[in-house]
């Protein structure tokens, strides 16, 4: 993987009242084809999911995907106002997951910038947690 750019992950997990936070920061590739942003990094021990690389893409503020490949896989679709189930895979088994998306807001040019997402998952409709991912890039020159 070509490293081009700076990326700094933080998400939050909250289910109830307890909140969860976890910051990455790590080298990864951005790059911008036709429409969208594509953010992809290799994953680490403090992901969990060592031997594995998440690409999230990104269209515009209505649509993006984060997609798991390699130790652990998975593909989130996230869309504004809309739920969509998803595949979950981890080393314990799989999971079919309901993602309902509140926002994303897509602040991304060619030098990087923030993307901020908001979505709640449930398991066969029983909820989950609600989760917020800030994704921060900066290219490297």
């Amino acid at each position: 993987m070509k490293n081009n750019a700076i990326i700094n992950m933080k998400s939050i997990q909250s289910v109830y009242n307890e909140k969860t936070e976890t910051e990455l920061l790590t080298k990864g590739n951005f790059k911008i084809k036709e429409d969208s942003f594509y953010i992809s990094y290799e994953d680490s021990e403090a992901t969990g999911f060592k031997g594995a690389v998440t690409e999230i893409s990104v269209k515009a503020d209505r649509y993006a995907s984060v997609i798991r490949t390699g130790s652990a896989s998975s593909d989130l679709i996230i869309e504004t106002g809309k739920k969509h189930h998803c595949q979950y895979n981890t080393p314990y088994g799989s999971m079919d997951i309901g993602v309902y998306t509140h926002f994303i807001k897509n602040n991304l040019d060619k030098n990087g910038g923030t993307l901020h997402m908001k979505y709640t998952l449930d398991i066969n409709s029983s909820y989950m947690s609600d989760n917020e991912i800030i994704v921060s890039v900066k290219t490297e020159k």
